[in-house]
């Protein structure tokens, strides 16, 4: 499993920070060097040092070396597809209330990110059941979660499939905690996800876009089945601060998708009827279906560029389970400037 504490080891994914801030990302092995355009590491000299310790390079430059929080991890790692950013994964995690021992389903799993923070709250006594249609993203998830933990999780499964199918063949009725919807048209899977929740349960879905929130919340309130959708979006806004200079950063982390929870009711059950104020906001269902369907493009990636970054997933989780060093060409670029937000594909 992942070293939290302690010495380097062989085989550890470690943190480099230069003299201008930027990271990068190795992966510790014997007499492997770490080249820039200003000198060399070596990989031994950062071996058997504690977290947090400053090596020189061979011109004398010094780098900050760290393990990765899992923050950093995801930020830098290989990705199939978009990742969730850890300001959203901090809060499902919150408002879809995942706690330890908890059965949790996800759905779809892309490169891994949100994964790694589910399995990381549910603990080693929860279970976490991906559900992913395309076989490349769940090779590149695997991979990626292998990589920060060592090992393959035995509490996670991934199911390549639709969960609307796979769902109902693969979990009892009524006998999961909390279900997390990633994907472009969540409200196909609301059926589904109704019958598998048990009384209480949260279902939480993150879309990207406007259109995808009003379908999936007035899915979610046609059932009948959930208490009234909560929606919410969260951004950060980093401060500089020296001194007496205080101000608030030019760049922030804004808009990245929508959060929508509701709660399943007890079978049976009728949610009470709100009292609401009059308003010009009555639609039908052709209303939502036309409004919606031409703006849920997916903004797709190149069968090439998905193979290559399959491998370089691929050659991280065997380095960090053999302890070896990548192989040339198959390092992942994992450089990125101090407090980017980093590439969302």
């Amino acid at each position: 499993m992942n070293s939290f504490s302690g010495p380097f080891k062989t085989g550890e994914r470690v943190q480099l920070t230069g003299p201008k801030g930027k990271l990068n990302s190795i992966t510790l092995s014997p007499g492997a060097e770490f080249h820039t355009h200003r000198g060399a590491i070596d990989h031994d000299a950062i071996i058997g040092q504690p977290d947090g310790s400053v090596v020189k390079n061979t011109v004398g430059v010094e780098y900050l070396v760290l393990r990765p929080l899992l923050t950093d991890f995801v930020m830098s790692m290989p990705r199939g597809a978009a990742i969730i950013y850890p300001k959203d994964a901090a809060q499902i995690i919150g408002q879809a209330d995942i706690f330890p021992g908890a059965t949790v389903v996800e759905a779809g799993v892309g490169s891994g990110a949100l994964s790694l923070w589910l399995l990381r709250a549910i603990g080693p006594t929860g279970t976490l059941a991906s559900f992913e249609r395309r076989e490349e993203f769940a090779d590149v998830a695997r991979a990626n979660v292998t990589a920060f933990s060592g090992t393959e999780p035995q509490n996670w499964t991934i199911t390549l499939g639709d969960l609307t199918d796979a769902l109902p063949e693969n979990h009892e009725n009524h006998s999961v905690d909390r279900v997390v919807l990633d994907m472009l048209a969540p409200w196909e899977c609301i059926p589904a996800v109704t019958t598998a929740l048990k009384p209480g349960g949260v279902v939480l879905c993150y879309v990207a876009t406007v259109t995808q929130l009003s379908r999936v919340v007035e899915a979610i309130r046609g059932t009948g089945a959930f208490t009234d959708p909560q929606p919410s979006e969260t951004m950060i806004r980093s401060w500089h601060v020296e001194g007496l200079a205080v101000r608030p950063d030019h760049r922030m982390i804004g808009h990245t998708g929508f959060l929508v929870t509701a709660r399943r009711l007890a079978p049976g059950a009728e949610l009470p009827e709100l009292k609401r104020r009059a308003s010009k906001s009555e639609f039908s269902d052709e209303d939502v279906e036309v409004w919606t369907p031409g703006a849920l493009g997916e903004r797709g990636i190149s069968p090439k560029s998905l193979r290559k970054r399959v491998r370089a997933a691929a050659a991280t989780a065997t380095a960090r389970v053999d302890g070896e060093h990548p192989a040339a060409g198959t390092e992942p670029a994992s450089e990125q400037p101090s407090g980017s937000a980093g590439d969302t594909e």
